[in-house]
């Protein structure tokens, strides 16, 4: 099911008593923070056993590699959003969620090894701009009250670019640079922007489980490219 199909689905939040957009708002941000809680918990598990090292062995056979990664991990991202849709229950909505956060953690493991190595400052740092970011963008939207929807068309072209340039990169072995990481920096920005507008207007009052993915999605997307901006800065 489509994001706005979805959302038609249900009563916008904005429509309900003030006291049911609170609580909504209030599970929406608590799961976010046991996402990301839960991200830096399963990354240094991964971390402990090994995983960064085997995937970056894997990578290591080739390009198409790293293009077969990233595909199927566009996939489980699919449907872990489908899962923390679904209507048939929390339970379900939870396994997406935790779905999503899990390969998260796998996806990013082996730049957060690296970092850990030989950079600490940088991933400390990476991570406080990242949610000083996050606060002050949502805060943009809280307080504002602006509706960025029009954003939707905007960040669905340049999201479809970037991943044609990353599949090009993995096929013809050119570097995407530092350039390449600030626009994605903007475009997870944008994101952040996007996602917590649709929230506060839009998204059912039960679909807080949903509306914390999306907005994990985003932060976990901006972290990834600020990190790599601050490692490639300190070297």
């Amino acid at each position: 099911m489509s994001e706005e199909r979805w959302v038609a689905a249900g009563v916008p939040v904005c429509e309900a008593p003030s006291a049911e957009r609170m609580a909504f708002l209030q599970k929406v941000y608590f799961h976010l923070a046991v996402a990301v809680v839960g991200f830096v918990a399963v990354s240094g598990i991964l971390m402990q056993i090994g995983v960064p090292e085997l995937l970056l062995s894997f990578m290591s056979r080739g390009r198409f590699m790293w293009l077969i990664f990233v595909l199927v991990f566009s996939g489980i991202g699919s449907a872990a959003r489908n899962l923390a849709r679904s209507q048939a229950g929390p339970a379900i909505q939870y396994a997406g969620l935790g779905l999503y956060v899990l390969f998260e953690a796998v996806l990013m493991s082996p730049l957060l090894c690296i970092a850990a190595a030989y950079n600490k400052v940088a991933l400390i740092s990476a991570g406080v701009i990242t949610l000083t970011m996050f606060v002050g963008l949502t805060g943009i939207v809280m307080f504002l009250k602006r509706d960025f929807s029009f954003l939707a068309n905007v960040l669905s072209m340049a999201s479809m670019g970037a991943l044609g340039l990353i599949i090009c990169s993995l096929i013809f072995g050119f570097d995407l640079g530092m350039f390449f990481a600030f626009f994605m920096v903007l475009v997870a920005g944008g994101y952040i922007l996007y996602n917590t507008s649709q929230i506060f207007q839009n998204y059912p009052s039960d679909a807080y489980v949903a509306a914390s993915l999306e907005l994990f999605a985003s932060l976990a997307l901006l972290f990834w490219y600020v990190l790599r901006l601050v490692m490639n800065r300190r070297r």
